[in-house]
This record gives structure tokens, C-alpha cells and sequence, in this order.
């Protein structure tokens, strides 16, 4: 059979050797390379976003549970609620439970519940927020404080939400209260302290008048306590402050303003009449004895009055210091009124 040549059918193509790419193949090819490329590093920044933001949500669920803090928010007008986890805790509800807020409302007492919906109601209106230390009883019957914030979200003006965080604050109310009263009650007696009293005295103005003052020293009291130690005139104290405050129910202020040295203050209500009925009251009260440790043991009480007038309040508690000495140098266990005329010759009147 003779040699014959093969010819592929069809036009020939200059110039494309079997193996090699056009120039448009090199550039599409190279930009689909590219574009693989920009994908995988989105892909990659994403799933290390996915991972950044995991992270920081189990480091806030773990500061959040350990701060005691949740947040919240409400549909407007819907009042559709929806919680965290942890202030599910807070109002010792399962976690996940239906929320209605009309039943929510019921755990703050009158007083909180009051303030809430002032404060609510004034934020929503302003497009505002605001920031309440409330009171609740929570779905178990316990007692707590949470601090709320709140901010108003608003679409095109129009309030759509209301949101922000609820905290449990209440061992910060506790140690507030506590030093509150540390800083102005008397620990041994439950009675205001001098501090309290100054400040109450100077605050003596037309929107808080005081009437008058009285100065309370015990009699006997140096003896007892020299004689049967400090346990024992300790008891005789709270003694006498349980007495006197029995006495004052209706004062101002009753205060341990010395070691055994008591104040009263009266409203404007009390005339002359009266406060000399509380004086006298008190004598009568201090002069019975007091049952401590197995011993019967009798005290006394002197006690200065001064009226307030138009003097300054560090003059009404000179005044009421000089009638209280009057008082002891009487004979004690009585009383002595102020008065001015006699105070400028260094001397008080008995009433």
C-alpha cells in the first residue's frame, strides 16, 4: 500500500501548538486564580471573626454571669419582652419562660414600680433613657435590688424599642446601707449619733424648723460605771436610750450625742407646755431603776431646754447646755428652760 499523509479535518489554526494556552486562556485563568484566592483569605478573615466573636460572647456570658448583669428589651408599643439568661436569674424565673410584662411589673413594690414607670414613661416620650436602683421580690420570693438602664430606640422618630441592662446590686446596697448607718447611728444605743445631729441641727431652716432642744445627762451614771465596769454601764445606756426613744416618739431627732449625754429635738408643733411634758416625762422615765446583770441599779437623768429662736443653731445648743447644768446645780434628776435674759447673766430660769 503506498504512503499516503494525514490531514485532520477541518481549517487549520495557525499558530496554537498542543500543550500552550492563548493569552486570553493565561489571563482568565489568572484572574479566576485570583479571585480563588481573595475568596479563601475572606473565607479565612470570617471564620477568624466567627472565632473572635465566639470568644468575646463566652467572655461576656462569663463576665455577665459573674457581674450579675443581663440585658433586656421591649417592643414598642407591642411591649413584647425578651431577656438574657441572666436576668432570668435575677427575677428567679426558668430560663427561656414566656415573658408577660404586666406579671414582671408586680415584683417591684408600689414605691420602685412608681418610679419605673415615671422614668419610663418620661424616656419613651423624650426619646431619651434613664438609669433606676429598684426594689423587686422575685417569682421565688426573694428580696432584691437591680440597677436598671435604659435607652429608647426610635425609628424614623418613632419610638420602636426600649432596651439595655438589668444588674443585681444588691450586696452594693447592703454595704451602702451599712455604712450609711455606721456614719450616722450610734452602734450600741440604734440612736442617731452626734454626727446626725449636727448635721440635722444645722439644717434647722424655715424648710425644716425645729422647735426646740433638749439636753439629756444621765445622773449616776460615772458611779455606776466605776463601780460594776463598762459591760454593766453599757446595758444601762441602751437602757436609757430605749427609754428616752419610748419617751420621744413623737420628736425630731433623739441622738446619743456624748458618752452619756442624750439631745431630743422638737417640732414647732411642741408650745412650752408640751416640751416641759417631755421633759418631765423623761425625768420620771430615767429615774426608774434598771435591771442589769442580777443588779438593781437606779439612775437619773437632768435635763437643759432651750427654745429655738432667732440665735443660730450652735447658740440653741449653747443654750440648752447652759439650762442642763442649771439643771445639775438644782440637785438633778429635773429640768430647767432657757431663758435669755438670764443667759446673759450666765444664768438659766426653772420653768
Amino acid at each position: 500500500m503506498p504512503d499516503t499523509s494525514y490531514a485532520p479535518k477541518g481549517p487549520a489554526q495557525p499558530g496554537k501548538r498542543a500543550g500552550h494556552q492563548s493569552a486570553d486562556e493565561r489571563h482568565r485563568n489568572a484572574t479566576i486564580g485570583k479571585l480563588k484566592a481573595e475568596l479563601a483569605a475572606q473565607a479565612a478573615l470570617i471564620a477568624g471573626q466567627e472565632v473572635a466573636l465566639a470568644h468575646s460572647r463566652k467572655i461576656f456570658d462569663r463576665a455577665s454571669v459573674a457581674a450579675r448583669i443581663g440585658v433586656w428589651e421591649c417592643s414598642l408599643p407591642g411591649e413584647q419582652l425578651h431577656w438574657t439568661d441572666v436576668v432570668y436569674d435575677l427575677f428567679d424565673l426558668p430560663r427561656g419562660a414566656t415573658l408577660d410584662r404586666s406579671e414582671i411589673i408586680k415584683c417591684y413594690p408600689q414605691e420602685s414600680r412608681k418610679a419605673l414607670d415615671s422614668l419610663r414613661s418620661r424616656a419613651i416620650a423624650e426619646r431619651s433613657g434613664f438609669t433606676l436602683d429598684a426594689e423587686i421580690t422575685t417569682f421565688a420570693g426573694h428580696s432584691r435590688w437591680i440597677r436598671i438602664t435604659a435607652t429608647v430606640e426610635c425609628e424614623e422618630g418613632v419610638p420602636v424599642r426600649i432596651f439595655g441592662m438589668k444588674q443585681d446590686i444588691t450586696e452594693e446596697k447592703i454595704l451602702s446601707d451599712r455604712m450609711r448607718y455606721l456614719a450616722e447611728f450610734d452602734t450600741m444605743t440604734g440612736l442617731a449619733n452626734r454626727a446626725r445631729f449636727q448635721a440635722r441641727l444645722a439644717q434647722a431652716d424655715a424648710s425644716r424648723p425645729i422647735g426646740a432642744l433638749l439636753l439629756i445627762d444621765l445622773d449616776g451614771f460615772k458611779a455606776v460605771n466605776d463601780t460594776f465596769g463598762h459591760v454593766v454601764g453599757d446595758e444601762c445606756l441602751k437602757a436609757a436610750a430605749e427609754r428616752l426613744a419610748e419617751g420621744c416618739g413623737e420628736a425630731d431627732l433623739v441622738a446619743r450625742v456624748g458618752g452619756d449625754e442624750f439631745a431630743v429635738l422638737l417640732g414647732q408643733h411642741f408650745d412650752r407646755a408640751a416640751v416641759s411634758g417631755v421633759a418631765r416625762e423623761i425625768v420620771e422615765r430615767m429615774g426608774k431603776p434598771v435591771a442589769v446583770r442580777g443588779q438593781s441599779l437606779r439612775l437619773g437623768a437632768s435635763v437643759g431646754i432651750a427654745f429655738a429662736g432667732a440665735g443660730a443653731p450652735c447658740d440653741l445648743f449653747a443654750q440648752a447646755d447652759t439650762a442642763l447644768y442649771a439643771a445639775k446645780a438644782a440637785g438633778r434628776n429635773t429640768f430647767r428652760i432657757f431663758k435669755a435674759e438670764a443667759g446673759a447673766k450666765g444664768r438659766s430660769a426653772a420653768a
